[in-house]
């Protein structure tokens, strides 16, 4: 069975999610710990769990979803992946840190790139990758089946979808990934966002106002 933890890091309030089951094998999704008190609280719990973090996942380059990949990286010693897309705006992490009034961690390459389709595998547990870009290049999403859920980034929020005022945002493709890939999910599926509260497909596909139909 599926654990899901999650984490509210850093100024920007993001989600990071720790995934993990009774074998103790765990993935970091969207590690955004900031400060050194968010890395000894995200530290401290998987030391208390006893769990062996197999890989680190980024849905998307932004900063405040990538803060804490240097650490988790060194601290965990597991592989950090991401989709090859985003790297352009990966590679300009510092400097968005700088327009948030923030100091810039490292941002450490990635050790492999992810592409739709892929699974990620550990535990007993499979995450799908689904290609959902818009919010910003390089964005996917996590999907589990086992336990209904999925892990979304910024690309859709409860009655709202990712803002696409910031590079390489499109707000058509944004819709597209979330019709084609998002609401084909089972309508039971729980959305996981990167920023805020969760939501389920079915509320999304009746109320979000960015969609006047089940689509």
């Amino acid at each position: 069975m599926l654990t899901i933890k999650t984490f509210v890091f850093n100024p920007i309030a993001e989600n990071c999610y720790l995934l993990y089951d009774g074998l103790q094998e765990a993935v970091i999704i969207d590690p955004g710990n900031y400060s050194e008190s968010e890395n000894n609280e995200l530290a401290a719990f998987i030391g208390k769990e006893n769990l062996k973090v197999k890989y680190i996942l980024n849905t998307h380059p932004h900063v405040d979803h990538a803060m804490g990949n240097a650490f988790c990286k060194l601290r965990f010693a597991a592989p950090l992946l991401m989709h090859q897309n985003g790297l352009g705006v990966y590679r300009f992490a510092p400097h968005y840190c700088v327009a948030f009034g923030l100091d810039a961690p490292e941002f450490p390459q990635p050790d492999a790139f992810l592409n739709d389709g892929d699974e990620i595998c550990f535990g007993e547990q499979k995450l799908q990758v689904l290609y959902t870009p818009g919010h910003t290049s390089g964005c996917v999403s996590f999907y589990n089946a086992e336990s209904h859920s999925v892990f979304v980034g910024d690309a859709l929020f409860k009655g709202s979808i990712g803002r696409t005022d910031l590079p390489t945002g499109d707000t058509e493709l944004l819709l597209e990934s979330i019709r084609k890939k998002l609401f084909t999910l089972p309508d039971d599926t729980v959305v996981y966002s990167g920023h805020g509260e969760n939501t389920t497909i079915l509320d999304e596909k009746l109320h979000n106002p960015f969609f006047n139909k089940i689509n």
